[in-house]
């Protein structure tokens, strides 16, 4: 892929007539330290997580909400993780401060500073894509511009802005959170096969899989 097409700003005529994808393979809602221990074996055995969080909107001027779910996306599923029920703490913490593993996502240094306010921790391993973009003059520095620009696909907004502390999300809500992470994977992948993060580890040194790739689906 060129350089110049990827320093190209996107129309939003352009973006909205791209396909819209979702991601469609395996998601585990967690809500026990149970349903925690059982994600255990595949999260700790990935060197790439995509990470993304999501916030029950506040419509208070200064108001600043807690994160409600925390979502992880390894090779093979997407975990979210509702802090309602099963709150932020140091089980969480075991991954998000491993320095072996990376954690890949768009403005995740804001993110775990927000989770830090639950649960006092050091972050390690984490890898801004917004940050990478803007170090290659890359007017795309947003996940769904990221997407358009590395895949040409169109990642879905509509669920941004509604309630993330439900007790039971719903599955439009479930898809969305589960993309956000999944995509966030694959543009760190894109970005490495590209060399645009010159410091990938050579598990993370590959393009994006046919099976990863497989796991989303256009609507």
């Amino acid at each position: 892929m060129d350089m110049d097409v990827l320093r190209r700003r996107l129309s939003c005529e352009e973006i909205n007539a791209m396909p819209l994808f979702h991601y469609e393979g395996p998601v585990q809602v967690i809500r026990t330290l149970e349903d925690w221990k059982n994600a255990l074996p595949d999260l700790r055995s990935a060197d790439l997580l995509g990470f993304d969080t999501e916030t029950r909107p506040s419509f208070r001027k200064g108001r600043r909400n807690f994160p409600a779910l925390i979502q992880l996306a390894t090779a093979s599923a997407v975990y979210l993780v509702q802090l309602a029920f099963l709150p932020f703490g140091p089980h969480v913490v075991e991954i998000l401060a491993n320095p072996d593993q990376v954690k890949a996502g768009v403005g995740i240094r804001d993110d775990m500073r927000d989770l830090g306010r639950l649960h006092d921790f050091e972050p390690a391993g984490l890898v801004d894509l917004g940050g990478v973009a803007r170090a290659h003059k890359m007017p795309s520095q947003g996940l769904r511009t990221l997407a358009a620009n590395f895949f040409g696909w169109r990642i879905s907004k509509g669920s941004q802005c509604s309630n993330w502390s439900l007790m039971e999300l719903t599955p439009r809500q479930i898809a969305y959170a589960a993309t956000d992470a999944w995509i966030g994977r694959l543009i760190f992948l894109r970005m490495c096969e590209m060399g645009l993060i010159p410091s990938c580890r050579s598990a993370c040194e590959v393009a994006p899989d046919s099976d990863a790739l497989a796991a989303g689906s256009a609507v």
